[in-house]
């Protein structure tokens, strides 16, 4: 019998049902591939988590990228009943779908065994949807709980920067230090007009993380802005957790909360009527997405991000410059900016120089598409293959998936398939091209660029473009008044 290799999976549902351990669960994924000749390299466990929606199941999508990986890791997944794998019958087809037709890895629950052919699609689709009524029926009456729950005041997501849960099951409390960033910014907002990158860059420059520990930015000091629960109030129901869409205002509960508050009602009332007096609705085109031929391609010196162009008018005339873009989103704390008139020269004198010398600095980068491989190529490649095998036997060795017994049986199969790819490979011929000189091909390439960009009758998008195929990134260091060329080389796929 074919020694086939697969992952288990084992999940353990939020809600009350009835259903196995995690051990239990696990032991009987063992029991299945020892009887049917599967090799377990990895039992992937998520436990405490809702199987609604795969995206919130991160095991569940390590586990899928993993087994979609080119080199064909597994041949079968193992629940122990469908409804593990998945609860949404639509995401359950598309993932079984996805893993059987393209990867050709199949989805086996050990406790319900299905017919081959129609008959057993059926049933497997049958009992797919006797699981997603299950779990929607439950979800509606969770809802309902938590509706009942927002109406009386009672608190029930994440606490946002500030506040503290201690106790489960009560109000949020006060976390003083992280209270004193949130008063600084309805302070600067509504009452010092302050803007709101650059609250963000103040917060930046001394130091203050939002609540995940990450730097300020617009949109994580909107959401403080926004936020009711900062004067004491309560307000569910706002998005769809699917999309993360908001919902319209009339669906929203807002409700007299029973945590204290951290600023008073009339000081975010205020910060309310600013922002919508100011907020302007997405869709408005910014100044940022006009192109110019070096678009992309300039990073700040600072920060590595990239300086996006802009256009100001002055006298009637239009400037473009290039600025951070991190520091346009309150990331960045240095003030880099470059005009095009000045740049635009700079880089052109920079590619004649690199023509002029005959020599080039670059990185090299592996074409898309290899060459058709030779038997050397092949058998290599199985040789790379073999050892992933092992390892994955030494890793469900080592995660307690197999006994010591059973690693030794599995190893000395992979070994002798290793030992017959070795003597093959011995045999046969090394077909391997000459690449040829990479440097004078890149130089050529470069010629032919600047003969592009540096032509009037050529449109930026084409420079653009012609430009992206042989420069990585250039940098522009104003205070040593220094430019870099980063150049890259990659060769054409045959």
């Amino acid at each position: 019998m074919e020694t086939k290799y697969g992952y288990g999976y084992v999940r353990v549902s939020t809600d009350k049902q009835e259903e196995l351990s995690p051990d239990s669960q696990a032991k009987l994924l063992k029991d299945y591939a020892q009887k049917n000749g599967i090799i377990i390299s990895n039992i992937f466990y998520e436990l405490g988590i809702s199987g609604r929606k795969a995206e919130k199941r991160p095991e569940f999508q390590k586990m899928i990228a993993q087994a979609k990986s080119a080199d064909h890791p597994v041949d079968a997944i193992l629940v122990w009943k469908f409804s593990r794998f998945a609860r949404n019958q639509e995401e359950s087809i598309v993932y079984k779908s996805l893993l059987k037709k393209k990867h050709n890895v199949d989805v086996i629950s050990v406790s319900e065994p299905l017919a081959d052919g129609p008959f057993g699609s059926l049933i497997e689709r049958i009992i797919e949807w006797m699981d997603e009524y299950y779990s929607i029926r439950l979800s509606g009456e969770v809802t309902r709980g938590m509706m009942e729950k927002a109406q009386r005041g009672g608190y029930q997501a994440r606490p946002p920067l500030g506040y503290r849960i201690i106790d489960h099951g009560k109000p949020p409390v006060i976390v003083p230090e992280e209270a004193e960033v949130v008063k600084i910014i309805f302070r600067k907002y509504a009452n010092d007009h302050c803007g709101i990158f650059d609250i963000a860059r103040y917060l930046n420059l001394h130091g203050f993380k939002t609540s995940r520990g990450k730097s300020f930015e617009r949109r994580s000091v909107e959401y403080i802005l926004q936020n009711p629960t900062y004067c004491g109030m309560i307000r569910w129901n706002r998005t769809v957790n699917e999309t993360n869409e908001i919902r319209p205002k009339e669906e929203w509960i807002i409700a007299d909360g029973q945590h204290p508050a951290i600023i008073s009602k009339e000081l975010f009332d205020k910060a309310q009527a600013r922002y919508e007096q100011e907020y302007k609705p997405k869709g408005a085109r910014p100044s940022s997405t006009y192109k110019h031929w070096l678009s992309g391609l300039v990073k700040c010196p600072a920060c590595g991000r990239t300086m996006i162009a802009k256009r100001t008018t002055d006298r009637q005339k239009v400037y473009v410059y290039f600025t951070c873009y991190g520091y346009s989103k309150g990331k960045c704390l240095a003030k880099n900016t470059v005009s095009a008139m000045k740049l635009e020269p700079a880089v052109l004198s920079s590619i004649r120089d690199v023509l002029d010398s005959g020599h080039i600095m670059y990185r090299y980068m592996p074409p898309d598409h290899e060459p058709a491989a030779s038997m050397t190529d092949i058998l290599t490649e199985q040789l790379r293959r073999n050892t992933e095998k092992l390892e994955r036997i030494k890793e469900a060795y080592r995660n307690g998936v197999d006994t010591l017994e059973e690693y030794k049986a599995n190893k000395q199969l992979v070994q002798q398939e290793r030992d017959r790819l070795e003597e093959q490979l011995k045999e046969a011929e090394d077909d391997t091209p000459d690449s040829g000189s990479a440097e004078t091909s890149l130089l050529e390439r470069v010629r032919n660029v600047y003969d592009i960009v540096s032509s009037d009758s050529v449109d930026s998008a084409t420079k653009n473009e012609i430009l992206k195929s042989v420069i990585e990134k250039i940098i522009y260091d104003k205070a040593s008044d220094e430019l870099k060329v980063y150049y890259y080389y990659k060769p054409q796929s045959l």
